[in-house]
């Protein structure tokens, strides 16, 4: 249960940085995600953001 909630806030995280950067980030594999336990990701994340996702998820967040 944990484990699939912070897949899944992690690929969202993902993928709302490259809606927001589509220059500078690109994710493949993100709707298959569950399916194929891979996700291909080009260009700069923002780190502090994805870690700031990760630690809302462990704590119960949205």
């Amino acid at each position: 249960m944990l484990e699939e909630k912070l897949k899944d806030a992690i690929v969202d995280e993902l993928k709302r940085q490259a809606a927001d950067r589509p220059q500078a980030l690109k994710i493949q594999g993100a709707d298959d995600v569950k399916r194929s336990e891979e996700l291909t990701v080009n260009g700069k994340v923002d780190l502090g953001a994805l870690v700031m996702v990760i630690a809302g998820s462990v704590a119960g967040g949205p």
